[in-house]
C-alpha cells in the first residue's frame, strides 16, 4: 500500500439512512445503514480517485467497528492509525430526508453524543511516522467536542506543524455532537487561524463569519491560503490564493447529498497533490480545480450512501468530457 499523502483524522460510523423521503424521524419505519463520517468519507474518496490516503481515529472492539476498518481496508485507505475501543460502540446516526433528497442529521438513538469509541481517540497513540511523509492533514469540529479527541486534535496540529503538513478543515457543523453548543462557535474561531485550507457550507459560513464571501472570510482569517463555501444545488464559491470565483453546480439526478461535500473537498485535494498548491496562484487552474472538485461532490449525489456513491477518477473524467462536449 502507498504512504498516505493526505491524512484524514476524525469519525468513521454509519448513516442510518431512511428509506421513507419526506417521513418525520418518529415516523419512519425503514432504514439502510450506510458506511461514512466526513473525514472518512473523504479518505475513501481520494483512493477512488488515486490518492493515497490514511484514516486516524477510533471505533469500537464490535461487528460495526470490524466492518468498517474491513471496508477502509478493502478500498485502500491506510488504517494503521485506527485505535479500537474495548467497551464503548462504534457510532450510528439517524438521517432523514427530504422528498428531493437533501438529507437531516436526527440522533443517535437511545444513546448520547459522548459515549460513542470516536470520542476516545488516544492523543498518545496517534502514528507520528505518518505525519513525517503526509503532505495534508484533513479535519472536521465535530470531535473538538471531547476531551480525549480534542487533545488528539490539538497534537496531530502540532505534528503537523513540526512536518510542514498543510492542514485543511471542514468545518461540518452537527449541533447534535456538541454536549454544550452555546461554546461550540467560539472554540471553532478560536481554532481557525491553525489551519491553510478552510471549506464551509454557506450555512456555516453565515454562523461563523456573518457572510457567505470566502474572499472577506479570506481577509479576516489572514493565515489561510485559501477559502471555499459551498451551496448545494447553487454551486460554490472560493478564494485561493487571492484568486476569487463563483462555479454553478453541475445539473444531476439527486438521490441523496449524503457525503458529497466530503467527495467535493477529496476531488479539490486530488487536484492539488496531481497539480501541486501552486497551481492556484494562476486564476483559470484555480477555476478547473474547484470545478472538478464540484464534479465529484455532483456525482457522489447521484446515489445512496456516501461511500458507496463515490465516483472513480475515470468516471469523473468522462463527466467532465461530456460537460465540456455539450457545453
Amino acid at each position: 500500500m502507498a504512504v498516505p499523502r493526505i491524512l484524514c483524522l476524525g469519525e468513521v460510523l454509519y448513516d442510518l439512512i431512511s428509506n421513507e423521503p419526506g417521513v418525520p424521524y418518529e415516523q419512519v419505519t425503514s432504514w439502510t445503514a450506510y458506511p461514512g463520517g466526513a473525514p472518512a468519507n473523504v479518505a475513501c474518496a481520494l483512493v477512488k480517485l488515486g490518492t493515497a490516503a490514511g484514516f486516524v481515529g477510533c471505533v469500537g472492539n464490535d461487528e460495526p467497528g470490524n466492518n468498517l476498518v474491513t471496508l477502509l481496508q478493502k478500498i485502500g485507505v491506510d488504517t494503521v492509525g485506527i485505535q479500537r475501543h474495548l467497551t464503548a460502540p462504534t457510532r450510528q446516526i439517524y438521517v432523514v430526508l427530504t422528498e428531493t433528497g437533501d438529507r437531516q442529521f436526527v440522533g443517535f438513538g437511545d444513546r448520547q453524543t459522548s459515549e460513542f469509541a470516536d470520542t476516545f481517540l488516544c492523543a498518545d497513540d496517534l502514528p507520528t511516522h505518518l505525519f513525517e511523509t503526509a503532505d495534508y492533514l484533513v479535519l472536521g469540529t465535530l470531535e473538538m467536542a471531547y476531551a480525549a479527541t480534542a487533545q488528539a486534535i490539538e497534537h496531530a496540529l502540532e505534528l503537523a506543524t513540526h512536518h510542514h503538513v498543510t492542514t485543511v478543515l471542514d468545518v461540518n457543523w452537527r449541533p447534535m455532537f456538541w454536549q454544550d453548543v452555546d461554546k461550540a462557535k467560539n472554540h471553532i474561531q478560536s481554532i481557525l487561524h491553525r489551519f491553510d485550507f478552510l471549506k464551509l457550507s454557506d450555512d456555516e459560513a453565515e454562523w461563523l463569519f456573518d457572510t457567505t464571501d470566502p474572499g472577506a472570510i479570506a481577509h479576516r482569517l489572514t493565515t489561510v491560503n485559501g477559502v471555499i463555501v459551498t451551496a448545494g444545488e447553487h454551486g460554490c464559491a472560493y478564494s485561493l490564493s487571492g484568486n476569487q470565483g463563483r462555479i454553478p453546480a453541475f445539473i444531476v439526478d439527486v438521490e441523496e447529498t449524503t457525503g458529497a461535500g466530503d467527495s467535493f473537498l477529496a476531488g479539490f485535494l486530488h487536484q492539488l497533490c496531481q497539480q501541486g498548491q501552486d497551481c492556484l496562484n494562476q486564476p483559470d487552474l484555480a477555476h478547473d480545480v474547484v470545478t472538478y472538485a464540484s464534479a465529484v461532490g455532483g456525482l457522489t449525489a447521484t446515489r445512496p450512501g456516501a461511500i458507496a456513491a463515490q465516483p472513480t477518477r475515470a468516471e469523473v473524467e468522462a463527466f467532465l468530457h461530456l460537460y465540456q462536449q455539450d457545453s
